[in-house]
């Protein structure tokens, strides 16, 4: 999903959520931190996700992904 100048995996405009499936190269990934950084000054919230948590608790993933959307008041964690 196009959000001005960056791609979201997902997002849900209702919460200003976005949820992101990232591998590996994503880890501590200063560009990620800035476009993360940004996209909070314009009022979204990134959710982080990895593929292996997809993966391997998917129902997990979606219980995380509708408590955030029930929930603005809930912060992403990484």
């Amino acid at each position: 999903m196009p959000i001005g100048r960056f791609v979201a995996d997902f997002l849900c405009a209702e919460a200003k959520l976005i949820v992101e499936i990232d591998g590996s190269q994503h880890a501590e990934s200063r560009h990620d931190q800035e476009r993360d950084a940004e996209l909070k000054v314009r009022g979204f919230r990134v959710l982080r996700f990895w593929n292996d948590d997809v993966l391997k608790e998917l129902d997990a993933v979606c219980d995380t992904i509708i408590a955030y959307v029930r929930d603005e008041s809930l912060q992403p964690w990484r």
